[in-house]
Parts: C-alpha cells; structure tokens; sequence
C-alpha cells in the first residue's frame, strides 16, 4: 500500500506518492489526479524493477521482504 498527499491548488489538484520520490501529479479534478498517481507509481516502480534487474546481472535472487 501506498500514500498519496493530494491538494486543491487553485483550479488544479496536486499530489505526491509519500514512498517514492517522482512520482507525483497534477490534474483538473480529484478523480484523475488519483488514476494518474496510480498509473505513473505503477510506472516507476515497473522501471524501478527493470533497473534493478539489469543492475544485478546474471546469477541473481530475489526475496520478497515484508514489512
């Protein structure tokens, strides 16, 4: 789970994803703010994956880590 700080800003609505830096938003209504915060965090961290992955080379493991 994830935290979005989301703001009325004028005619605009912003917002931030708490855990990970970048991913942030600006729309014209709450509800599009949302999905765009939702679809660019599902980005990141797709990137995020990748870039870890191709980091690591060959001969890797991954271990899921709880909280």
């Amino acid at each position: 789970m994830y935290t979005a700080i989301i703001k009325k800003s004028s005619d605009w609505w912003l917002g931030w994803i708490e855990e990970i830096p970048g991913v942030n938003c600006q729309e014209a209504t709450r509800e599009e703010l949302l999905e765009s915060l939702r679809i660019t965090l599902l980005e990141a961290l797709e990137f995020n994956r990748q870039d870890a992955i191709e980091a690591a080379g060959n001969d890797y493991v991954e271990e899921a880590i709880a909280l």
